[in-house]
């Protein structure tokens, strides 16, 4: 930014200025056919791109300072924005330096974060695979009662497969309940087992998320 600034403006001029204008980004092609005409003393081919993004353009534009009011005029008649801006050397350096300061910051911020959510993740995972254990047992107890006779099984499928999983385990295990001829559309609720406005299958079903883990990472 600094580099592309400090060739396109003109510096420490008696006469001349550099302007910068913000041009929204459906009238680009009508400030290439305008800016120059736009007033008297405006330096031809001037105008050069120093940035943009999704909505405006940011270009610089060379004239005489006395004709900047002017100049400045005819641009909000055209929708073209002015912006006050001037160059400083000094100003530029400290932002540089302040911006270093901060990525050192960032760096470090991160590194600590990383480590922390390294600690931490495993302990909170451990923690929630227990929970899910505890909740397995209690709901096939409450289903199926006693004496505990069941077994747990973790199945991570292929998201194509899913619902050729889900019609497996039906024939498998359908006999377990018969909850599932009941009319679809029917509301029922098997206290403390099961709430109408939760899938029900014939076994006992709990999901575990892993979209935060990369499962392909080696």
């Amino acid at each position: 930014m600094r580099q592309t600034l400090m060739e396109h403006f003109v510096l420490g001029s008696e006469y001349l200025k550099t302007l910068l204008v913000c041009v929204p980004k459906g009238l680009i092609n009508e400030w290439h056919a305008k800016y120059e005409t736009l007033c008297a003393m405006i330096v031809p081919r001037t105008t050069e791109l120093i940035v943009e993004d999704q909505d405006y353009a940011l270009f610089t534009v060379t004239l005489f300072q006395k004709t900047e009011d002017t100049f400045r005029h005819k641009c909000r008649e055209n929708k073209f924005t002015v912006r006050d801006f001037t160059y400083d050397e000094k100003a530029f350096a400290n932002e540089r330096e302040k911006l270093r300061e901060l990525e050192a910051e960032r760096q470090k911020l991160h590194a600590n974060l990383v480590r922390w959510l390294k600690i931490h993740f495993g302990e909170s995972f451990s923690a929630l695979i227990h929970i899910k254990a505890l909740r397995i047992f209690v709901e096939s107890v409450l289903r199926y009662g006693l004496p505990v006779n069941f077994d747990a099984i973790v199945i991570h499928p292929n998201r194509k497969t899913t619902k050729r999983l889900r019609e497996v385990l039906e024939r498998l295990f359908g006999y377990l309940d018969q909850s599932d001829r009941l009319n679809k559309d029917e509301q029922f609720d098997i206290p403390g087992v099961f709430s109408s406005s939760q899938e029900y299958y014939p076994y006992v079903y709990l999901k575990l998320d892993l979209d935060y883990i990369d499962m392909n990472k080696k």
